[in-house]
């Protein structure tokens, strides 16, 4: 299982056991990752609320933040139909935002 470490500003990894296997920094500092899921193309994209963007990490805990901002505050994310994601963003009023899987 995979969880977002928002003040410590990593992805961790851990055992249904609650062994944590592996904690992967995030190159931007005090990004404050919140949600993460599973995308289709099989990696977990999460977004960093305070670094403006949504990022992904491989199953081997590679992590690829793109260089643009996409959001204001994206907070939660979704994994939709046919290679979509949806994220929130409550600094946009609530709104909720797609993008494509690259």
């Amino acid at each position: 299982m995979w969880f977002t470490e928002q003040t410590g500003n990593k992805i961790g990894r851990i055992t249904t056991a609650g062994v944590i296997t592996g904690e992967f920094v995030i190159s931007t500092a005090g990004s404050s990752p919140v949600g993460i899921v599973t995308g289709a193309d099989g990696n977990l994209w999460f977004t960093e609320s305070r670094g403006h963007r949504i990022a992904r990490i491989s199953s081997t805990g590679a992590i690829t933040e793109s260089g643009a901002k996409q959001s204001v505050e994206p907070f939660g994310i979704a994994a939709g139909p046919a290679g979509t994601m949806w994220f929130t963003d409550p600094e946009l009023g609530g709104a909720i935002g797609e993008f494509r899987i690259p």
